[in-house]
């Protein structure tokens, strides 16, 4: 079990908030200047080898407490991360347990280049249902290491943060651990149980690439401890579509798609097709849970503006 304090919560979402959005804030606007910590991008497809290996290198010799999680009622216990020596020669090794996902970047020619993002899942978490998507708000803890080791963040308390705001291989990787239940306390303090931990292993490509972040050198693979306690859908312009459902082409982004081209991705778009009449006015007029299309054209009338 897992207690939370309401009032330290709320500081430390503040800090977490502030931690990830500033990086993000930092990442688009140092990218239009050539201030400090800013390195000459290299090829990402090429950058992405680089990562890649020295990533591969990291989990052959690298293994974590496995054994500790194996008693699914000790909800205490955390990932602990070791090298493979001594009394830890005869354990399997981060790659014999990793997974991975495959995450599209755009390079600066616009070609898409598939970065490989490894995860290991500790504990998955009771809600399997409730999975987060890579647009949803996520309550979480973590911890974020270099391969080195090197110790650059760590939030121990859970706080609710929007995957819009941290780097995409955050957002990609956190969609692979169910969170768990819980339950308000009568001081009104939360206490959780059966939540999803693991390990996300990310390619600078999907991190901060040739920015240097702090204690955070340019072109850096990152670590990162993760638990995942609860999560919350979001329809981020209260239109009545839940914005992971704002994917109008389909492609499993809804980060990318801009119905009415009006510079606007339709998740923050009010009127997604541009045609004066509010998405929330047209998605289901009849109230029969399925969208409207009224002049029966396969197009539902919020992304038809005809």
């Amino acid at each position: 079990m897992y207690l939370a304090n309401q009032i330290l919560r709320m500081k430390s979402v503040i800090r977490l908030s502030f931690f990830l959005f500033f990086s993000t804030l930092v990442i688009i606007s140092c990218n239009s200047n050539s201030g400090s910590g800013i390195e000459t991008p290299n090829d990402r497809a090429e950058q992405l080898i680089v990562d890649d290996n020295l990533i591969r290198e990291y989990l052959s010799t690298h293994t974590y407490n496995y054994e500790d999680f194996q008693d699914s009622s000790n909800q205490q216990v955390g990932i602990v991360i070791d090298t493979i020596s001594d009394s830890n020669a005869s354990k399997t090794s981060l790659l014999d347990l990793v997974e991975n996902i495959q995450v599209p970047v755009l390079d600066a020619d616009d070609n898409e280049i598939l970065h490989t993002l490894y995860y290991i899942v500790a504990r998955q978490g009771s809600e399997i249902e409730r999975k987060p998507s890579i647009i949803d708000s996520v309550f979480v803890g973590y911890t974020g290491k270099l391969l080195n080791d090197t110790q650059f963040d760590q939030q121990k308390l859970p706080v609710w943060f929007d995957s819009v705001n941290v780097i995409t291989g955050f957002r990609y990787g956190l969609q692979n651990f169910a969170p768990g239940s819980y339950t308000v306390n009568q001081d009104g303090t939360y206490t959780f149980e059966n939540y999803g931990q693991g390990i996300l292993i990310i390619p600078s490509g999907l991190g901060y690439f040739n920015i240097t972040q702090g204690v955070i050198p340019a072109y850096s693979p990152l670590v990162f401890l993760v638990s995942v306690f609860t999560t919350n859908q979001s329809d981020h312009d209260n239109d009545g579509v839940l914005s992971i459902d704002e994917d109008a082409d389909g492609d499993g982004n809804p980060y990318n798609d801009d119905t009415d081209q009006d510079n606007i991705s339709n998740y923050l778009d009010i009127d997604d097709d541009g045609d004066g009449i509010l998405t929330k006015d047209e998605y289901d007029v009849n109230l029969d849970g399925i969208p409207d299309d009224t002049d029966g054209d396969g197009i539902p009338d919020y992304l038809d503006n005809d």
